[in-house]
């Protein structure tokens, strides 16, 4: 259970110093709740008006205990201040209310029950906002009051209208906040109380309001023992924290109610004994990871991974690709005029970028990474959990980044050099249309080889490759983005072997040769339809991309007939560049030894790397393109150099 202690070390060490602009973490005995209708109250308790808030208005604080905090089933136990109609209005099933299907028999016992722990709590403190809120629900005509707002509307029966047929346009304001399947009387309201005297009017920002409701509920714990996570005699948990990653997240980390199915019996009597943990202690970090998640947690469906340094240090998300890591800045990083020092200049910038964090970090400080899914709503696991000083994890992270950077193209607006993330690198093994349960594990998959140094999967670097050999189905920019991609986990794969990110005119393996005479056959078919003023199309070196990296040497016999026309044609009205392009071929076709030219043995990923830097030297430097538009354009169509 290191990960409790570590959360709270976290809330303890950022309470109060949250960073500018983040949101501050959320106090113990509270939780978060959308909130649709605001009713006014003045400091007497008195009706003054109420109004519908739109989506983005109604995040609240509340206050909540154990058991409303988690609430869920047929009999959901209420909040002590803000809460839905059933519990607030004492006239809810007058006009029609339906209370939840537990509460049938008695339909008031809802709100019975509120009243009776907003009593206790303005018995242990008669603080202005809850004698208002407690005088005005004893009077008991909430709903006719929200009803004569127009709040509420009701249908021609008297009763409170529980749907909308009718043009959506005209429809009351309360049926445009709620969830199309709620109905009006499922409204959360949260209150407001205007005492003249009072600086804030909001019980969610009353600092005074918010003290009082921890004093009082930490009052009423009752069971105590050892905290398995402080090592305290304290007041334990019964239940624990649920919406970590979301406010409509039931799925809680720790929970053991199962007492028929003897999930923990046979070592132990009771779920007590199976696990104990203070109440402080648990809200605290649940409090916490709730707030690094929203912060800074990456958001994989409903997978979440998060890492962070205990005293709030900021440290590069492992979960990004190099641009995203490093706060865009690679994208800006100065990396030559040419992949040729490409390699060199990004390797001396990251370094660069890791020393700005080195520089924040104590030698005793730690990075702790947690993975967390959810197998069913209401169950949820850490699938992934590390600990690690922060200099060995921002030396693992360098790593990762500088062993699998490559050129990326992704889009127009979205170049750099780099590694990717590893939600791309599952989209290029899988493709973008892939399983969310297979998106889900290919991402944990990686995550090892990104804070732990694991090798790639080789699974993945063989799908990865095969799909971008077989282009049929995938756009330019797609195929771009996995061509990168591809190239950077080959090479990351086979890190030893010195794979530059330039064009290597002295590497004469097999693979390698035949990638770049296959991108020079790409770029003399798109040279002449460019001369010709012909559309750019796919050619032929493309469209047998997946045969050519299965048999090379047969399927390029193929290729090399099919360019004889445009060769033709390019020698009666380009000579000169052509002549170049030839000349080229020729000497990559000497670099071959003789039997590997003629052998069909399929090609490894490799043939991608010769492909793609012979592809990059083939175009003329950026600064010497006469129209820049066309530099970043996926395909070798146009003039080149």
């Amino acid at each position: 259970m290191s990960w409790l202690p570590k959360l709270l070390a976290t809330y303890d060490a950022c309470k109060g110093k949250e960073p500018q602009g983040s949101e501050p973490l959320m106090p113990i005995c509270h939780s978060t709740q959308n909130a649709q209708i605001e009713i006014v109250l003045d400091g007497a308790g008195r009706f003054r008006r109420a109004s519908v808030l739109e989506k983005v208005q109604g995040v609240t604080l509340i206050p909540c205990t154990e058991a409303s905090g988690g609430r869920s089933g047929k009999k959901p136990v209420n909040h002590p201040l803000h809460d839905k109609l059933q519990y607030l209005a004492k006239d809810f099933t007058l006009w029609g209310g339906e209370v939840t299907i537990g509460f049938a028999k008695d339909p008031a016992e809802p709100y019975r029950d509120y009243l009776q722990s907003l009593l206790d709590w303005a018995a242990a403190d008669p603080h202005p906002t809850l004698q208002a809120v407690l005088a005005y629900i004893q009077d008991g005509h909430v709903v006719a009051d929200l009803i004569q707002a127009g709040i509420l509307p009701v249908g021609d029966d008297g009763k409170l209208l529980k749907t909308w047929n009718a043009d959506k346009a005209t429809a009351p304001a309360i049926f445009k906040v709620l969830a199309p399947q709620q109905s009006p009387e499922e409204a959360f309201v949260r209150w407001r109380v205007e005492v003249d005297d009072a600086p804030n009017s909001a019980p969610w920002m009353d600092e005074a309001l918010v003290g009082s409701w921890i004093v009082h509920y930490q009052r009423s714990q009752e069971k105590v023992g050892l905290c398995m996570a402080t090592g305290l005699q304290t007041a334990l948990a019964v239940q624990h924290p649920a919406k970590l990653r979301h406010g409509g997240d039931k799925a809680k980390l720790i929970s053991a109610n199962d007492s028929s199915g003897y999930t923990y019996r046979g070592r132990f009597t009771s779920d007590e004994e199976a696990l104990g943990v203070g109440f402080v202690a648990t809200q605290k970090a649940h409090n916490a990871l709730r707030w690094l998640i929203e912060r800074q947690g990456y958001r994989n469906g409903d997978q979440v991974f998060v890492a962070w340094e205990p005293t709030g240090k900021q440290i590069p998300d492992p979960m990004l690709a190099t641009f995203a890591a490093f706060g865009g800045a690679s994208q800006d990083w100065d990396l030559g005029s040419s992949h040729a020092d490409a390699g060199q200049a990004f390797g001396l910038q990251l370094r660069k970028a890791i020393a700005g964090y080195t520089a924040q970090l104590a030698p005793r400080d730690e990075v702790v990474v947690l993975g967390l899914d959810s197998a069913t709503p209401g169950r949820m696991a850490i699938t992934f959990y590390r600990e690690l000083r922060g200099s060995e994890f921002l030396t693992r992270i360098q790593a990762w980044h500088e062993q699998f950077a490559w050129p990326q193209n992704y889009s127009k607006e979205r170049q750099f050099i780099g590694a990717p993330a590893p939600r791309d690198i599952a989209e290029t093994a899988f493709g973008s249309r892939l399983d969310e349960k297979l998106r889900a594990a290919t991402v944990e998959r990686l995550l090892p080889c990104i804070v732990d140094g694991a090798p790639l999967p080789l699974d993945l670097l063989r799908s990865a490759v095969r799909r971008v050999a077989n282009r049929v189905g995938m756009d330019t920019w797609e195929w771009e983005r996995c061509l990168g991609i591809a190239c950077a986990l080959f090479k990351g794969f086979f890190n030893e072997r010195g794979y530059l990110m330039a064009l290597e005119q002295e590497r004469t393996s097999r693979d390698y040769l035949f990638g770049r005479l296959l991108a020079i056959a790409e770029d003399i078919e798109s040279y002449a339809l460019y001369a010709a003023g012909e559309k750019a199309r796919e050619t032929s070196a493309a469209r047998l991309m997946q045969r050519f990296a299965d048999h090379p040497a047969s399927t390029w016999r193929t290729i090399e007939l099919s360019l004889r026309p445009y060769i033709t044609r390019l020698r009666a009205t380009r000579p000169g560049p052509l002549h170049k392009k030839e000349s080229l071929l020729d000497e990559i076709v000497a670099l071959f030894k003789p039997q590997d030219f003629l052998t069909d043995t399929p090609l490894s990923g490799e043939f991608l790397l010769g492909y793609h830097c012979q592809r990059q030297a083939l175009r003329p430097p950026k600064e010497e393109r006469e129209d820049t538009s066309e530099a970043v354009q996926p395909t070798t169509s146009g003039e080149p150099a």
